[in-house]
């Protein structure tokens, strides 16, 4: 059981580390994003309460303001972090930034009010209260029961606000933003179920009533449930699209090393072909992850540069070659010789299409060059080997 807990703790530390350090380094990007900037304040809250609830934070808590005092600052975050969440909705949904900020003052005005209740009623606690959690605490006592249906109460409207433009954004987008907008939704709304749980419960424990202590702790499972959930579905987007960008990172690092043969082969006899560029450091533009990109679109643009420049010299051949299966051996050998005849710079020849794909797409034109360059690394290596055996036979 130990183990089990302890491992959800680390996971949720994880999940809480992952998604608010995606967000700020976000936000650092982009200061003035206002939705950029309430979910990273919604994540930071959120996060913050959960580790001030830990017993090394709390007990420093504790020893400054008293035994309410944790549980004051824990439910002070908890519904900053609902309004933070409101706020994203309302900044993106506003059809302009004052309108967005209006409507974000007036739900602050709201969280002050239930801020100051809860101080209220934790200092009216102050005598008797011992800190303890929800399922704990003497409920019978009125600043007590004040204090948690305060608090519930906020975090219902401002999660219902909250799931309810989250429905509606996820109905509207597609994937993988409406994927992690469903996710967050089911935690928001588990959240909202527990909070209403809470709120009956304080109710019928005020009046003197009792309530099954497997139903309290249930409210508390569904909280510890539906948090990571709820940052899991805030993180899933910006995850799955890192994702696709590194495949893409991979799959253009593979293309620019394909296409290598057939650029030395056409760059040697068309250096005027390479393209200008602005100075920069070697090791930034390895480092940078767009700087594979611009390597790889370069590379695709002169080898293509190079292939029209000499195709009129190819133009017979291909189109007798075209169809063949082996097309790409066929040019290569076509392509090498003339390289190397006498007559390689056709410059007032007319141009023809040479090695073009069936759809006219950079990822397909480069997977065309990328089969016609290892058909010249071939040609290129066995004409290194036949040197080399003259060599060794002079």
């Amino acid at each position: 059981m130990v183990v089990i807990v302890y491992a959800i703790v680390s996971g949720m530390v994880l999940a809480f580390g992952g998604a608010l350090g995606w967000k700020v380094f976000q936000l650092v990007k982009a200061p003035r994003d206002m939705p950029l900037r309430a979910v990273t304040l919604c994540l930071t809250s959120a996060a913050c309460s959960f580790v001030l609830a830990r017993p090394p934070f709390a007990r420093l808590i504790d020893a400054v303001g008293g035994p309410g005092a944790p549980r004051l600052v824990q439910n002070l975050l908890v519904l900053s972090m609902a309004y933070w969440l409101m706020c994203f909705y309302l900044h993106s949904a506003a059809a302009d930034t004052a309108a967005g900020t209006s409507r974000a003052r007036r739900e602050a005005l709201l969280l002050a009010l239930a801020a100051i209740g809860l101080t209220i009623a934790t200092v009216a606690a102050a005598g008797y209260d011992k800190g303890a959690s929800f399922h704990d605490s003497n409920l019978s006592d009125p600043a007590l029961a004040l204090f948690y249906l305060i608090a519930n109460l906020y975090l219902v409207y401002a999660l219902t606000m909250a799931l309810r433009w989250t429905c509606a954004y996820a109905r509207a987008s597609q994937r993988p933003l409406a994927t992690g907008l469903w996710l967050a939704a089911v935690g928001i709304g588990a959240m909202a179920a527990s909070c209403v749980i809470r709120t009956v419960l304080t109710t019928l424990l005020w009046q003197g009533s009792t309530a099954p202590q497997a139903v309290t702790r249930a409210s508390s499972l569904i909280i510890t449930i539906a948090v990571p959930l709820f940052l899991i579905g805030v993180s899933y987007p910006g995850v799955v699209t890192r994702i696709a960008a590194v495949r893409l990172r991979r799959q253009h690092r593979r293309m620019y090393r394909q296409l290598g043969p057939l650029w030395e082969l056409l760059n040697e006899a068309f250096p005027e072909h390479t393209l200008t560029r602005m100075p920069t450091k070697r090791w930034r533009d390895h480092l940078m992850p767009i700087g594979i990109h611009r390597r790889y679109y370069r590379r695709v643009i002169e080898c293509r540069d190079g292939l029209v420049r000499i195709s009129p010299l190819l133009a017979p051949a291909q189109e007798a070659s075209q169809d063949q299966p082996k097309w790409a051996d066929d040019l290569a050998d076509q392509l090498c010789a003339a390289l190397h005849s006498e007559q390689s710079q056709p410059a007032s020849a007319q141009a023809v299409a040479i090695a073009m794909p069936s759809t006219p797409s950079l990822e397909d034109d480069a997977r065309q060059l990328a089969e016609l360059s290892a058909a010249v690394g071939r040609r290129v290596f066995a004409g290194a080997q036949q040197t080399d055996r003259e060599s060794e036979t002079s």
